[in-house]
């Protein structure tokens, strides 16, 4: 039951999460902090919380991207603007972005205090042992508005479960690009738009597909084998094991909650077809609406 609601809730924090990538008010805070494209942009809003890191730590806490991607951005950003700056025209970036899409009466809501302060609890609990994201999410100060408080305990939980899913990920064997295959042959992303996203050559790919079959986990059709079916739901199933700690912690009720408190905004986020076609995040439904 807890392992369902840590997927559950995933599917619900996930949307308000990506904010942070897809809202053009974080494009906005990057442009004005100077960064130069998307990507910098990219790197520079999610890493902040590490300090002023070089590329190689922040290739192998986001597993995915191609240490040349990443090097292209990083440390270069920081000499743009300090990661505490990034972090201000970040939060400032996501109470913009919140209160234009779900409106002032939401944000100034008492659900929204409410979701917020259950969300921040949760936060609170996550173990954060092994996971440098998730715990560089943590130990930053809490947010006076209720909408960049809930945004900021959603992305805590995010890199905690992300950063679960990255050392479940190792312990299979499966390296970056072998995750991006499996991703995109279960059929929860495009595969074009991660391998290009992630700035992976179609050589990698096709090495890692060829991996993946002398594995058993393809055919020669590039589709999931009864093995790969089985060894992608036994990854699945451990990275929503070690997330439910937060969800275990909250409790039941707490957290059915905060579920009913987050449908609305992760369906208005899905609505209003922010998120790119191709689903790069992987989210297969959003609240109840998904």
């Amino acid at each position: 039951m807890v392992t369902q609601a840590a997927r559950a809730m995933w599917e619900r924090f996930e949307p308000v999460h990506d904010l942070v990538y897809f809202a053009p008010e974080a494009r906005r805070a990057a442009d004005g902090l100077g960064m130069r494209g998307f990507w910098m942009g990219y790197f520079a809003l999610r890493a902040a919380p590490l300090g002023p890191v070089p590329a190689p730590v922040v290739t192998a806490c986001f597993y995915v991207f191609n240490p040349g991607r990443v090097a292209r951005a990083l440390p270069d950003a920081w000499r743009y603007a300090a990661p505490g700056d990034v972090l201000d025209a970040r939060e400032s970036a996501m109470d913009a972005a919140m209160t234009r899409l779900f409106g002032p009466d939401v944000v100034s809501s008492t659900r929204m205090t409410e979701a917020a302060d259950l969300a921040w609890r949760a936060a609170e609990a996550a173990d954060t042992a092994g996971r440098p994201l998730a715990a560089a999410n943590q130990a930053l100060d809490r947010p006076r508005p209720s909408c960049a408080r809930l945004w900021q305990a959603l992305t805590t939980l995010r890199e905690h479960r992300g950063d679960g899913h990255v050392a479940t990920l190792v312990g299979h064997g499966v390296a970056p690009v072998a995750a991006m295959v499996l991703k995109a042959a279960a059929g929860e992303s495009d595969a074009d738009l991660l391998r290009e996203g992630r700035k992976w050559d179609h050589a990698d790919w096709r090495a890692a597909e060829k991996e993946l079959r002398e594995r058993g986990w393809l055919d020669e059709d590039g589709a999931l084998t009864p093995a790969g079916i089985a060894g992608r739901a036994a990854i699945e199933a451990q990275t929503d094991a070690v997330a439910e700690g937060p969800w275990r912690t909250l409790g039941q009720e707490d957290t059915a909650r905060l579920a009913e408190l987050l449908d609305p905004l992760a369906v208005a986020i899905r609505d209003s077809d922010l998120l790119p076609p191709g689903n790069p995040v992987g989210v297969t439904g959003a609240g109840k609406g998904g």
